[in-house]
């Protein structure tokens, strides 16, 4: 079978065919045990500290020390709450937004079990964040972790993060970002914020699945979820996933010197497909603000049509998109993102997320365009009332 035309990268990213050359050696040669002793041991515990350099110089950390190598995003994301919580005490509060990944409602969802209040900010029609009231809530509530999503993974769509922070932050408050979306996108530089934690994962910018990390700044308490092992300074128990962190390194790399050549193609090839898409095919409507997202993304909504429908129908001509997180996969609840902007139910329904990536190309783009419209075109024709 011919590869994917596959315009599903906020899912998850073909690996680099560098990082796997990276990776190879440490299957085969060097596999010993960094804790150990000897040299077998020490060549590998040198390659992740290495590796470790490369993850921090990608998000601008001035220590490789504040790196915290974790299974992916979402450990990231449930350490950095859990750490804010134990830090600030029991009667601390969350702030977040209720357009953010599940990996962060998830843990928001078990502290609100445990009595701690949940403060949310709303999101207008663009899925922009409303940030009027939140100076007000901050003097009502002093003792606080702010969590908001860098950009978000359905609609590509940018936090203010330095604004936001400007408010937010005081000696007794933390601030914690998911940026999963964000990293290797957009350039992150965290000695210019003043962020306490930062999540991302190595599967999103074309590295290997299992491997994420939680950035911490120098002086910020992290908690192990995992106990029994002195890893990660004993912030992480267990044997480090050296295949993970070896690509993740390598992969870091690479988007550091290629982010801004990757995202000048990528940004064309998203804009060709979005104003294709808008001009040919009835009831297509883009979702989030256009001028404030990522580079790779668009989110079309098309009115009363079945989104899950379009989908297997482009499947089935061997193209891959998403109507949301891939992570909500075989949920049957409308996009929560969405739903968040008010948009109206016959257009979430209707919703396909398109994300691009580095392997993306203009025939790809066009191969969708040619496709697409006679796809839409048989739906609406199946659809009684629209015919």
């Amino acid at each position: 079978m011919s590869e994917p035309i596959y315009l599903d990268n906020n899912a998850t990213t073909k690996i680099a065919p560098e990082v796997i050359d990276a990776m190879k050696p440490f299957l085969d040669e060097f596999w010993g045990n960094p804790s150990s002793p000897y040299n077998h041991g020490n060549q590998v515990k040198r390659a992740i500290d290495k590796a470790r350099i490369k993850v921090a110089s990608l998000i601008g950390a001035d220590d490789p020390n504040e790196i915290i190598f974790t299974s992916g995003g979402s450990e990231s994301n449930n350490m950095a709450l859990q750490s804010a919580m134990q830090t600030l005490g029991d009667e601390s509060v969350v702030i977040s937004s209720p357009t953010e990944h599940s990996a962060i409602l998830g843990p928001i969802d078990e502290l609100q079990k445990k009595d701690h209040k949940i403060v949310w900010l709303s999101v207008n029609s663009q899925g922009n964040l409303n940030l009027d009231g939140l100076n007000e809530i901050i003097k009502k509530y002093p003792n606080s972790l702010t969590s908001i999503m860098w950009a978000n993974n359905e609609t590509g769509v940018i936090s203010p993060i330095k604004e936001i922070i400007d408010i937010v932050k005081t000696d007794d408050n933390l601030f914690h970002t998911d940026a999963v979306q964000a990293v290797g996108k957009i350039p992150i530089n965290v000695s210019e914020y003043d962020i306490d934690m930062l999540s991302f994962s190595g599967h999103k910018i074309y590295g290997p699945k299992g491997i994420g990390v939680l950035y911490a700044k120098r002086g910020t308490r992290v908690y192990s979820l995992i106990h029994g092992g002195h890893q990660e300074k004993g912030r992480r128990g267990g044997t480090e996933n050296v295949l993970g962190i070896i690509g993740l390194g390598k992969a870091c790399e690479l988007t550091e010197n290629r982010m801004n050549e990757d995202m000048q193609n990528i940004s064309y090839l998203r804009d060709k497909l979005e104003q294709g898409i808008l001009s040919s095919c009835i009831g297509a409507v883009s979702n989030g603000d256009k001028d404030n997202r990522l580079p790779n993304t668009t989110n079309i909504s098309f009115e009363h049509l079945d989104g899950e429908a379009i989908l297997f129908m482009l499947d089935d001509r061997n193209i891959c998109v998403s109507t949301g997180s891939a992570c909500e996969s075989g949920s049957l609840e409308a996009s929560h993102v969405l739903k968040s902007m008010e948009i109206s139910r016959n257009m979430i329904n209707g919703a396909i997320r398109f994300s691009l990536g580095r392997y993306s190309t203009e025939n790809d783009v066009n191969r969708v365009l040619e496709e697409l419209p006679n796809i839409i075109k048989k739906c609406r024709e199946l659809v009684p009332h629209l015919k």
